[in-house]
């Protein structure tokens, strides 16, 4: 590797060092508030600190009085996945299973029954489990045409005298009435009421922690606040389920949660969850532990007394995971429609050529199949589409964000034309290009549109950057599409994991219930080999004689934000040739002295200095929008008038309301890597300062170190730490139920 390029000075003596830095995905999750328990946070979206600014919550909307067209949007979404259960549950009723059970087994399935039908679970639910079996899925129904966002919003949106009559018993309560828009959206009609009979329901509210509750509480009680109230049980034990979810987690393990529960001053853990349940407030699942290899059959006294655990969740995400397992299940299970003959296909994966054959052969014979490679296999999607538009199939392929879908969609140009330059047609790749982002596809906004079904009107889906599916957003997918239709999901498991809860890419992969292809085309270059090491647990030294990789070394913080701009601002585009526009610097959090905040305060005063007359933001600057939580947009500043913010955002024309600019809207000159993820500059610049050593691990400095495709400055100043991070610091677990879900399909 390479130091400095020579036209780099040197940093300025006597720079004072900066105060300690939050994690990466820490504030990239929707909501803030530190997680206490180290059982409970294991993932990588823990939120920490003050509620981002570029990943807005529901409650921002709802603290402006209306919902943003992606708010309405997502909830929209919401809406039509509780149809779609609603139409499961009519057309075919659950199957009954559990007759060979008995002892505690028998009594967790009676006690879950007794929940979905509104009884109290027993007191012994939680005692020495035994296996249950799950339940049986309804056969998928069509998906049903989507909900109008405007209409969504309509109706979901608070009425002045509800928020007003909220205002009021906050301020009875001491608590900020800037909150009444927030509380009247999450709790519904009658939320004055209901928060006055049950303070502790504050929580439901993004950002509130339970010791504000239990001061606003105390407030309003008085002295029939107690800390054994059940009241107060119930919802810690949903706010540490929230919280889990933020890091990941789609359900807990039931002896975590009771000790952060016991961690946070819960008399009884046990009644709490027991409370919550029979309130309908969260589920509880006891699911085996069942060998992935084969095994010869048990005996009916083996299957009594297997291992099993016994988890809690949040019913939208259980919801979610049992939906998309059986979406994956019918992709499995089904023939793919025969379009295009089987000669066709081999001849078509004859004339290819390595991994890319294979590819297409696993797609003629299967509904469902998997791909996994780093950024030069991107050319074997691109090759299966060209051939999937041959054989005269709808094929369609969707990235994570707009950045990626540009580039996929002139990697599908060459693929389609035999070029070896990038398409010329500079209208947005939607419009001529087979190509959207997921977002947009599930909204309708980009894409192919649906059928009179409601499926997606397509034969072929090829979903890349697949490892940013978060559980309900790969449900949706799945529900999406039509009978006979083919799923390809691609992308890199090396990279960081969802935002949002799961880890359906990798969960995927372990389950191993279809064909997975692994490309044989490693990415090229010095950037090449240095990632690819660190894919496996190395930081190699390369060779890089055209400065493709540089170690700038620091000794403090002020000294890293000094080398950061002068990187951006000098020494890359004189040494290397690359403007400071198409330059990313990319950090591992938002706060401390080198977070997004102070390197983008810092970037903005030499590349568009300004006032900021606008929530902070002049004409010109680079910034990251975030519509909802788990989406990043890149772009830039266009002007600002009564409408709002006007932005680009990969030519898109995007309207910001002024109330919402602060909620959803950053600078974006600096990154974290969660943001970055799924885009690639020419030239990055990744700053790890010393104080950011704990939040270092082998997926972030893979995924930070990857979004270069030409160019890689690493401010260095952790010593030690990054080599320990990338050798010792795997991605953090996760718990989900999608591998028990999907185990009854690997001896299918």
């Amino acid at each position: 590797m390479s130091t400095e390029p020579e036209t780099t000075e040197d940093a300025e003596p006597g720079t004072p060092t900066g105060g300690a830095q939050t994690g990466d995905a820490e504030e990239d999750a929707a909501g803030s508030g530190e997680v206490p328990e180290a059982e409970v946070t294991e993932g990588e979206a823990i939120p920490s600190g003050e509620a981002p600014a570029a990943e807005g919550t529901e409650g921002d909307a709802a603290a402006s009085g209306e919902l943003s067209a992606a708010e309405a949007e997502l909830r929209a979404q919401r809406a039509e996945r509780e149809r779609i259960e609603q139409r499961k549950a009519e057309k075919k009723t659950p199957i009954e299973a559990g007759t060979k059970l008995s002892g505690k087994a028998a009594d967790l399935l009676a006690a879950v029954r007794a929940v979905e039908s509104g009884e109290k679970p027993v007191a012994t639910v939680f005692e020495d489990p035994e296996p249950a079996p799950r339940r049986s899925a309804p056969e998928p129904v069509r998906r049903p045409q989507p909900v109008a966002a405007e209409a969504v919003a309509a109706s979901t949106a608070p009425a002045p005298s509800a928020v007003q009559a909220v205002r009021q018993v906050l301020g009875a309560g001491g608590a900020p009435e800037a909150l009444a828009p927030q509380v009247a959206a999450a709790l519904g009609e009658g939320a004055d009421e209901l928060l006055r009979a049950d303070p502790w329901q504050l929580l439901r509210v993004a950002a509130v922690r339970p010791e504000q509750a239990d001061g606003f509480a105390r407030a309003l009680l008085g002295a029939e606040c107690t800390p054994d109230d059940e009241r107060r049980g119930r919802a810690v034990t949903v706010w540490l389920l929230e919280q889990a979810a933020l890091a990941g987690h789609t359900a807990l393990e039931m002896p975590a949660l009771l000790a952060a529960l016991a961690q946070r001053g819960v008399p009884d853990p046990d009644s709490a969850v027991q409370d919550a349940i029979a309130e309908g407030d969260a589920l509880v699942f006891q699911d085996a532990l069942e060998d992935t290899g084969a095994a010869p059959a048990r005996t009916e006294e083996e299957d009594e007394e297997r291992p099993v655990r016994v988890l809690v969740g949040l019913e939208r995400y259980a919801l979610a995971e049992e939906s998309l397992a059986d979406g994956l299940a019918r992709l499995v299970n089904s023939a793919p429609k025969q379009d295009g003959s089987a000669e066709d296909w081999e001849r078509a994966a004859a004339a290819a050529q390595g991994s890319t054959g294979e590819l297409l052969r696993a797609v003629a014979a299967h509904g469902l199949v998997l791909h996994t490679g780093g950024e030069a296999s991107l050319t074997e999607p691109a090759a299966l589409l060209t051939a999937a538009h041959t054989l005269g199939l709808r094929a369609w392929a969707a990235t994570h964000g707009p950045i990626g879908r540009t580039r996929f969609a002139a990697l599908l140009h060459r693929s389609e034309t035999g070029s070896g330059t990038p398409s010329t047609d500079t209208r947005s790749p939607g419009a001529h290009s087979p190509v959207a982002t997921v977002a947009g596809l599930l909204s309708g906004a980009e894409g192919p549109g649906r059928d009179a079904d409601g499926a997606l009107d397509l034969d072929l889906l090829v979903v890349l950057d697949a490892p940013q599916l978060d559980v309900e957003t790969a449900a949706l997918l799945t529900e999406s599409l039509p009978d006979g239709a083919r799923l390809v999901l691609a992308g890199d498991p090396g990279v960081l994991w969802s935002v949002g809860p799961g880890r359906v890419f990798a969960d995927l992969l372990a389950a191993r219930i279809c064909p997975q292809v692994a490309s044989r085309q490693p990415d090229p270059g010095p950037l090449g080999e240095l990632v690819s090491g660190i894919g496996i647990g190395e930081l190699n030294q390369v060779q890089a004689p055209g400065k493709e990789v540089v170690i700038v070394p620091v000794r403090d913080a002020g000294e890293a934000v000094h080398r950061t701009v002068q990187l951006v601002v000098d020494s890359v585009p004189r040494a290397i040739g690359v403007p400071a526009e198409e330059t990313q610097v990319i950090t591992p959090g938002h706060g401390g002295a080198v977070g997004t905040r102070a390197l983008n305060a810092a970037l903005k005063e030499r590349l568009n200095p300004g006032p900021g007359r606008f929530g902070g933001f002049d004409p010109g600057d680079r910034i990251v929008h975030s519509p909802v939580p788990g989406r990043a947009l890149p772009g830039r500043v266009v002007k600002a008038d009564a409408e709002g913010l006007h932005l680009s955002c990969e030519g898109e024309d995007v309207v910001v309301p002024k109330e919402r600019v602060e909620q959803s809207v950053r600078h974006g000159w600096a990154l974290t890597a969660h943001q970055a993820v799924g885009s690639r500059w020419p030239a990055v610049v990744v700053v790890l300062p010393g104080d950011a050593a704990q939040a270092l691990s082998r997926p972030w400095v893979y995924t930070a170190f990857g979004r270069a495709d030409r160019h890689l400055s690493v401010v260095h100043g952790v010593e030690q730490a990054l080599a320990r991070a990338v050798a010792e610091v795997p991605a953090k677990p996760r718990t989900t139920r999608l591998p028990v879900l999907l185990a009854p399909q690997i001896s299918g």
